[in-house]
């Protein structure tokens, strides 16, 4: 199959993204993709394949504490992260349709490759609270400056209100890094930080189908809520990085889960 590149973003759009410190694409993935991805998710979260080297599935909270029993595997996973060396959902990270944009917006040279620094499968099931609270990614990374690297998050199965649709605090990337504690909540998953005091009233819920794609800051605020559905709330990810970034202390390119995609390693 020929994967075709979207086309380029227009000033509009670099303008948007400047001021909101997000992009969403609609229908960016289509839908053979998205199957292979899911099917690849579902196979690994049951325990029908071994795990890729590096791969961490991670149970959600309530799982873990005995608070819920999940009627089969996958619904006891919170996310799949690293999935570097699986060939599969490595596609995603690879596909000129994210990357095309993934570079337009960190504007990396036409030539040179984009670093892939972080993959996750997020799977938010039915029946756990499964809060992300607001935060920014730039918590995570050390690399700078911020506008060298950017997210792309494509949903695989519908994130409404009702699912626990991703929501975002426009402008919020223009403020610098804020501090981040843990949330004072009795259910919330490994590394989930939050940022307290802000603005509830500012948030936007960013209702995507599958195949949508949001492009987002590493310092734009934004988290998710609770999945009332009977469904999952299924999506995938990754985060690109421009070859100028830079970071103290060591050279960043050659970390374990750092991959080379879309030019010239």
């Amino acid at each position: 199959m020929t994967v075709r590149s979207p086309a380029g973003l227009t000033a509009q759009e670099h303008a948007a993204f400047g001021d909101a410190g997000y992009l969403l694409r609609p229908r960016l993935i289509d839908a053979e993709a998205r199957a292979r991805y899911d099917a690849r998710f579902v196979e690994l979260a049951n325990g029908r394949a071994p795990l890729p080297d590096g791969m961490i599935a991670m149970r959600d909270v309530m799982v873990v504490k005995g608070a819920v029993e999940p009627p089969t595997p996958v619904h006891g996973i919170n996310k799949i992260l690293n999935f570097e060396a699986d060939p599969v959902l490595f596609g995603y990270a690879q596909d000129p349709r994210v990357l095309d944009v993934a570079r337009q917006i960190v504007d990396a040279p036409v030539d040179s490759s984009l670093y892939v620094i972080t993959t996750n499968v997020f799977n938010k099931p039915p029946g756990v609270d499964g809060r992300h609270p607001l935060h920014q990614d730039l918590r995570y990374f050390r690399l700078r400056p911020p506008e060298g690297i950017v997210a792309a998050w494509t949903a695989l199965a519908p994130c409404t209100r009702e699912t626990g649709c991703l929501a975002v605090v426009p402008g919020s990337h223009l403020g610098g890094l804020r501090p981040h504690g843990d949330p004072d909540w009795d259910y919330v998953n490994h590394a989930f930080y939050g940022i307290d005091g802000v603005d509830q009233e500012r948030r936007i819920h960013i209702e995507m189908q599958p195949g949508d794609t949001l492009f987002f800051h590493p310092l734009l605020v934004h988290g998710s809520g609770r999945n009332r559905s009977e469904g999952f709330r299924r999506a995938i990810s990754a985060h690109f990085a421009s070859p100028r970034c830079t970071t103290d202390g060591r050279d960043w390119k050659t970390g374990p889960h750092i991959r080379a995609v879309g030019g010239a390693a």
